[in-house]
């Protein structure tokens, strides 16, 4: 035991001399593949790099800026308000108390590294015997045309119009034409080509005509939602909404839902507008019987690509906190958040093939 202490002190370079204050300074500046790296050179680092108080630092420095989140990859994000240490505890202090009781603490390390884009890969569980089966049964048989109901505040409240620029996309999704299969009081949507190879259909539901859309838009005013019917409250004070008998008709029939949400600095942030958007996205996933078989994209959708602030902050509501604005971590339907620019439809793809492949279309 001794010799190998006396090894892996032998390892020690520059970086072991400085006080703990300073390394962990020092740390705050490596890439989080850098401080792996790091923690896999001996004991002590590996310890080092673990400590929570700088995994909680590095979920609020580059959660803002995920372009994406889902499921399986949203981070806890109450255990930010949790304290690690108090304010007249010291670094050796809270080390001890660690080695104590390690297996009580936040394990903020893990929840960033299954949250982070440039790590998840890693960290998410294997697919289960039964998926690869039904995966592999869905590439077998000839299955029909997935079709998705689109709806929500940001196909409305900003200022490009995210749908116009998605049918005149030819380049990214081609429109590969109207579907025969009608709803009545809704139509057959339009259907788009995925990778020149995959056709898929959406069904685009807006809250209210043209003119009244318009109208609110421009006077940043709000409108009578006709999607919805408004049932009162919970007992918790929620809004309780059930869908309009025409979306009743839309749920039975699609495969799946694209929210768009508005994602815009400052905008649908309110309290009220949170439950409310929350509310009718349950009442549409929870309309049908089998409402979990049927996947949910978000689709944060900003108007134009959003410059950076001069504290390097996106202009823009990170997906993390729209998914928790959503209520999403509450349900029990797969989910992912993917950041959208209306005016260029950048991360549309990358939400249309994680919605294809969740409706059992093999990509």
């Amino acid at each position: 035991m001794l010799d190998k202490e006396q090894e892996e002190a032998s390892h020690f370079g520059y970086l072991d001399s400085f006080p703990v204050d300073v390394q962990f300074l020092i740390m705050t500046f490596l890439s989080p593949v850098d401080i792996c790296n790091l923690g896999a050179t001996c004991r002590y680092w590996r310890a080092m790099v673990r400590d929570p108080l700088l995994w909680k630092y590095f979920l609020l420095r580059d959660m803002p800026h995920w372009s994406s989140i889902d499921h399986l990859t949203m981070p806890d994000l109450d255990l930010l308000d949790a304290p690690l240490v108090s304010e007249h505890e010291s670094l050796d202090d809270r080390k001890e108390e660690e080695e104590k009781n390690s297996e009580l603490k936040c394990d903020y390390m893990s929840e960033y590294l299954k949250g982070c884009p440039s790590c998840r890969q890693q960290w998410l569980p294997s697919r289960p015997a039964y998926e690869l089966l039904t995966s592999f049964l869905h590439y077998l048989m000839p299955s029909s045309e997935p079709r998705f109901a689109m709806f929500g505040p940001g196909m409305e409240e900003i200022d490009v119009s995210f749908v116009t620029r998605l049918m005149h996309a030819h380049d990214l999704l081609p429109v590969s034409g109207t579907p025969h299969r009608q709803i009545n009081g809704i139509g057959s949507g339009i259907s788009y080509l995925f990778n020149n190879q995959h056709k898929f259909n959406i069904l685009t539901l807006y809250s209210t005509y043209g003119a009244e859309r318009e109208k609110a838009r421009l006077q940043k005013g709000s409108v009578s939602n006709k999607l919805f019917i408004f049932e009162g409250t919970d007992d918790a004070g929620h809004p309780v909404f059930t869908p309009a008998p025409q979306v009743q008709k839309v749920c039975q029939e699609v495969d799946g839902f694209i929210y768009v949400a508005n994602a815009e600095p400052g905008e649908g942030e309110g309290k009220c507008d949170g439950a409310s958007e929350a509310a009718q996205i349950r009442a549409v996933l929870n309309f049908v019987g089998d409402s979990t078989a049927k996947p949910l994209l978000v689709l944060s959708c900003v108007s134009r690509e959003p410059e950076e602030a001069s504290d390097g902050a996106k202009c823009r509501t990170p997906c993390v906190y729209v998914a928790k604005r959503l209520g999403l971590p509450q349900l029990s339907n797969r989910w992912m958040v993917q950041d959208t620019v209306a005016e260029s439809l950048t991360g549309v793809l990358d939400g249309i093939a994680w919605l294809l492949k969740s409706s059992g279309v093999k990509i």
